[in-house]
């Protein structure tokens, strides 16, 4: 389960998205009410704004300012994470997975390993930043919608690649750079995208 992801500083390929997602006009609306800011470098945490490519209403890929998380009746904490296998037919994501697919930029996602303890708990034990081999920006696959006219998103996640199943038994669902555009047209069926996804990872222990 992905629940965070890093931004690296001083990195020029992050620099146009987080300067694009600053300058929306929606960035001034999410500060009124979530006054957090975007976060430019470092970690993202659920309910921090982070930069989100998406559709405009023109059909453009564009960058927006988004908030981590989807609100859940009866739950304090948000939901962050949609598994693809089912996102097709949970309620909570049937529409944002039709209509409303994203990508969240990250430079790496954190993830960390799980070993039993003596007692036959689960112990957590490693921190590892887990980023696609093959490219420089790792591309988060995304839904997002529209809560009290301010959008936020859920990171999908599926069955681990070979390289970070030793961590987890579920990662961020990743696409290449070259099939994003179609990941995020609505006129595309996504489940045709999820043999594309990303396989393999550089995965390295972190501070904690």
């Amino acid at each position: 389960m992905c629940c965070r992801f890093y931004i690296k500083e001083n990195d020029p390929d992050f620099a146009p998205i987080v300067n694009g997602a600053e300058t929306s006009g929606l960035y001034p609306r999410i500060q009124k009410v979530h006054p957090a800011p975007l976060v430019r470098a470092g970690e993202v945490r659920p309910m921090d704004v982070a930069a989100v490519l998406a559709m405009d209403k023109q059909q453009k890929l564009t960058l927006f300012p988004m908030i981590w998380g989807f609100a859940s009746p009866g739950r304090k904490a948000p939901i962050i994470n949609a598994r693809s296998e089912t996102a097709a037919e949970k309620p909570t994501f049937r529409e944002a997975w039709e209509k409303h697919r994203c990508i969240i930029p990250a430079s790496w996602y954190f993830e960390w390993q799980h070993l039993p303890s003596e007692d036959g708990r689960s112990t957590v034990r490693t921190k590892y930043a887990i980023r696609s081999k093959d490219a420089n920006i790792t591309c988060l696959c995304g839904l997002y919608r529209i809560e009290n006219g301010l959008p936020v998103f859920v990171i999908l996640t599926k069955e681990p690649g070979k390289d970070v199943a030793h961590i987890h038994d579920r990662m961020p669902l990743i696409l290449p750079k070259k099939v994003i555009r179609h990941w995020i047209n609505p006129e595309i069926k996504p489940a045709e995208l999820l043999p594309y996804a990303v396989c393999n990872f550089i995965a390295e222990k972190a501070e904690s």
